[in-house]
């Protein structure tokens, strides 16, 4: 995924206001707090329920191509054969 322009140079701006107003010893946890902000914006999921859907979409996939088949198999039950 690529970031725009505008949220990049929000970033840089926010380190070094980060930089520029904490001791050092401060740096980490307000770092983690930048990042954790500005994901947070980028509507990013975990990993854990980006997996949890992909189960979902493929079970439901599963019920989907089950339904065409009994539908095509009423559909040939119920039309009238026709002579050659």
């Amino acid at each position: 995924m690529l970031l725009n322009q505008k949220l990049v140079d929000d970033i840089s701006e926010k380190i070094s206001q980060t930089l520029n107003q904490g001791p050092v010893k401060d740096l980490e946890h307000n770092l983690r707090a930048l990042l954790q902000s500005m994901l947070q914006k980028l509507d990013i999921v975990t990993r854990e329920e980006f997996d949890v859907q992909q189960e979902v979409l493929l079970r439901t996939r599963e019920q989907l191509t089950a339904l065409e088949t009994r539908v095509t198999d009423l559909e040939k039950a119920l039309l009238p054969v026709i002579p050659e």
